[in-house]
């Protein structure tokens, strides 16, 4: 039995709106209900965060760093494991790269361990109309699918499907 709050991980691509979004309609309501937040950002999603000056409002919802590096082998984890995780906004760049294994920052990493370990992992799709025409496109979808991913349509039902899925 777990002691103290469930862990959430928070992984946001560079969709455009993610600096209100996802500290808005994300962040604030899962603290608001008690969950402790791991958030990740991919480095591009910090950039604008930072651009923005949003990192602060972010990093107020949570008593972990807000990171989007990875450490170096001798520093201690900056982040405990997660219980489940919600990946919003996901940019078709970035679900490609999960859907085919590609950790090659941060935010993919931590997301590509969590399937790896079966955690609950909620994702909300965000891609342009020729985005989603690419004819990989579904394939990724459909492969995330199989993995046992959820995948949203839009914010509120990400975060309502995240913590039912967190309560099991």
């Amino acid at each position: 039995m777990r002691a103290g709050p469930v862990v959430l991980g928070l992984v946001a691509s560079a969709g455009g709106g993610v600096e209100r979004a996802l500290v808005e309609r994300v962040a604030a309501p899962l603290a608001a209900r008690g969950f402790r937040l791991a958030v990740t950002l991919t480095p591009t999603a910090a950039r604008w965060f930072e651009h923005a000056g949003a990192l602060p409002a972010l990093q107020a919802l949570t008593d972990l760093p807000v990171r989007w590096t990875s450490r170096l082998p001798s520093e201690p984890r900056p982040h405990p494991v997660p219980d489940a995780f919600l990946f919003a906004p996901a940019t078709a760049n970035s679900l490609a790269k999960l859907a085919l294994g590609i950790a090659d920052n941060q935010a993919l990493t931590a997301l590509g361990e969590a399937l790896g370990r079966g955690v609950p992992l909620v994702v909300l799709p965000q891609a342009g109309e020729d985005q989603r025409a690419h004819p990989a496109f579904p394939l990724h979808l459909a492969a995330l699918r199989a993995a046992g991913v959820h995948l949203a349509a839009e914010y509120d039902d990400a975060v309502a499907e995240i913590v039912s899925r967190a309560a099991d």
